[in-house]
């Protein structure tokens, strides 16, 4: 009974230690953080032909990088590819469905035969409908869930093998602020977005256990201005302001280089998830109706594919 209750203040002393440390680095702006090294790590970004895939691509290679390109946008993918040639950058691009379990299975091998093993994996590819869930076709709820969800089965499944032989690699999910909560008019996304979330935590802990140092970052963006949610808007921009794809490619390279578990962009909704985790249900319905989330998606127009 003595070794439990020794162990019980043990741990809630390691928590409180993990705690302080967590809001010192939240205090410490991520520029000021040391660094590790990424150039020459082998980074696959999928929906790396547009927005935030597009610039996480151009970002890391501008980190020297060797970026491969996954997208079914093959347009946008090779105008990726040629604004990191530009740059002077490494780049391959595939065409690639990541619903398609079979061809992610396959072309991971060809990316290894002409590439090499990727070390850094950033699943990024999602779409949104923008519905009433009753209005939602069941095909489109489906289509949602393979591409935010069930695609990073497969990628980990693909790539995270190859990264546990040499005990070395970085995981990004870029998930969503609505992975936290349900918002109206997108029930399948922020479902879709939320099990992308838990699949990360538990692949994260899976590799703790298992006694690997590979790396995991979870990115939770507000509204980015990018197709993706073209149209939505909000009360008060200048307390939560929109993204731009820009900064959002910015800042998730900076977590990979400081091996940041969460990022979740601007830095203030750290206050409006607490909020919602720990008001009632009706006391969440009126931050929301406040902040206008209740009816951010009524003016939704997004556009008909976004990877």
């Amino acid at each position: 009974m003595l070794f439990v209750f020794l162990e019980f203040v043990n741990s809630v002393v390691v928590i409180i230690i993990h705690s302080l440390s967590a809001v010192i680095n939240n205090v410490i702006p991520m520029f000021l953080w040391p660094k590790k090294p990424i150039q020459d790590e082998i980074a696959l970004v999928t929906g790396g032909g547009s927005g935030i895939g597009r610039e996480i691509a151009l970002n890391l290679a501008r980190s020297k990088c060797r970026v491969v390109l996954w997208d079914v946008n093959e347009k946008g993918n090779e105008e990726t590819a040629r604004m990191i040639q530009e740059l002077g950058g490494k780049v391959s691009s595939y065409y690639c469905d990541v619903t398609n379990k079979e061809m992610v299975y396959k072309l991971a091998e060809e990316v290894k035969r002409d590439v090499g093993n990727v070390t850094l994996l950033v699943n990024n590819a999602g779409i949104v409908n923008g519905k009433k869930l009753l209005d939602i076709p069941d095909e489109k709820i489906l289509a949602t869930f393979s591409v935010n969800t069930l695609a990073h089965f497969w990628t980990l499944k693909a790539f995270l093998p190859s990264m546990m032989e040499v005990n070395k690699g970085h995981v990004v999910t870029v998930a969503s602020v609505l992975a936290e909560c349900g918002i109206p008019y997108c029930s399948d996304y922020c479902a879709s977005k939320s099990a992308a979330k838990a699949l990360h935590q538990a692949a994260a802990r899976e590799m703790i256990i298992a006694g690997s140092d590979i790396k995991f970052t979870l990115v939770c963006p507000y509204l980015v201005t990018s197709g993706l949610f073209r149209g939505t808007s909000t009360r008060f921009p200048w307390i939560l302001p929109h993204l731009t794809p820009e900064y959002v490619g910015r800042k998730v390279v900076e977590a990979i280089q400081t091996n940041q578990e969460y990022l979740y962009l601007p830095h203030q909704i750290h206050a409006a998830v607490l909020l919602e985790h720990i008001l009632p249900f009706k006391g969440q319905l009126v931050m929301e109706e406040f902040m206008g989330a209740n009816v951010a998606m009524q003016t939704f127009t997004g556009r008909e594919k976004e990877v």
